[in-house]
């Protein structure tokens, strides 16, 4: 063999090996959402780094992260309030209806109580037939006034009932309500959130989207054939906003998309009282921290450039250091479509591919 077909030959020979056992899957375009975008719009984003221990002192290490991390954590529960760390006995369920549907997916819309007096529902989402444990998938909705309908495929745009298609790829999923709709027809945010705050007057309306999403964790796990080391979060918009937290503050998520939530404090109405309340803009600390408390897990943010996009492409770069210190190839990037607020085919495609990946 003449020795400039070598190459071609050691080519063949790599591709026709499997990856040595225990390497991680990667999607393909893993790298393509780790480029900065070629302009960032609008004012520049000033923010502490999350590598930024104090004035004097960087991280620059796994070890120094995992020491400091605790205390990212704490001064955002601190924030939060009370609530965020509220003990959760698991409740009881009550199933308000169920339908097979013509794929044999199980749709149940159930009820169950997250704080003393206050019920709420949600879709449940289980596969015709499921073999051993699967994934299981929290899905959190988006603002519109068919509230939990949207992801359970009941109402609403069939590209974002995330649920459902979760449902129909093996995996079992919950859609719980968020706690601003009274019911599942129509949001009341300012009612809700008044209601809530005075009832609970140290905590932020974040801290009871917070512990809702905690509950629905403990009731996914809690469903027989759910895998307790494969759960993934999504959400999209309002969703989109709870997801970064719930991952944030909960080891027990492993994947987490966050598409069109406004993923810096400074963009969307992370100010509102149902959110976070305008003491956010006096709090000296960002979102890059929390997605910092979230690696090394797989977290993919997508924009349309308009909650997120390319103006969210510091926030990931500073989180990018805190993952780099886990991995060569971390599971962290801005996928931005740039088509507004939407949830368009190619995101589609990306969100079930970053699910199937990284939950296998």
């Amino acid at each position: 063999m003449h020795a400039r077909g070598l190459p071609w030959l050691l080519l063949t020979l790599l591709l026709a090996c499997p990856l040595p056992a225990g390497t991680p899957k990667r999607v393909s375009w893993l790298n393509s959402i780790q480029q900065p975008p070629d302009e960032i719009p609008g004012d520049k984003l000033r923010f502490l780094s999350v590598r930024q221990a104090n004035l004097d002192q960087l991280i620059e290490s796994r070890k120094d992260w995992e020491a400091h991390r605790e205390i990212v954590r704490d001064r955002w529960l601190k924030y939060l309030g009370p609530v965020a760390q509220r003990e959760r006995p698991l409740p009881a369920i009550q199933v308000l209806s169920t339908e097979t549907l013509d794929d044999g997916i199980i749709r149940q819309r159930i009820t169950y109580e997250v704080l003393p007096g206050e019920m709420i529902e949600a879709y449940l989402l289980i596969p015709s037939k499921v073999a051993g444990r699967v994934p299981g998938v929290v899905v959190l909705h988006s603002t519109v006034n068919h509230s939990i309908r949207q992801p359970a495929g009941v109402e609403g745009k069939a590209e974002k009932a995330f649920g459902l298609e979760a449902a129909r790829r093996g995996m079992i999923a919950i859609c719980p309500r968020n706690y601003l709709w009274p019911n599942n027809d129509e949001i009341k945010a300012q009612e809700q959130a008044d209601k809530f705050l005075a009832a609970y007057p140290e905590s932020k309306g974040m801290a009871r989207m917070l512990h809702d999403s905690l509950v629905a964790v403990d009731l996914l796990l809690a469903q027989p054939h759910v895998h307790p080391g494969k759960i993934a979060a999504v959400g999209h918009s309002l969703g989109a906003k709870e997801v970064i937290y719930l991952a944030a503050f909960d080891q027990r998520v492993g994947v987490t998309i966050s598409s069109e939530g406004g993923v810096s404090k400074t963009f969307s109405n992370w100010g509102a009282p149902w959110y976070l309340g305008e003491q956010i803009e006096r709090f000296p600390h960002e979102h890059n921290e929390l997605l910092g408390l979230i690696a090394p897990r797989p977290f993919l943010l997508i924009g349309g450039d308009s909650a997120d996009g390319a103006v969210s492409w510091p926030i990931i770069a500073d989180a990018l250091q805190i993952y780099r210190l886990y991995d060569r190839h971390p599971p962290l990037g801005l996928f931005n479509h740039g088509q507004g607020h939407a949830v368009p085919p190619i995101a589609e495609q990306r969100i079930y591919e970053w699910l199937e990946t990284y939950l296998d």
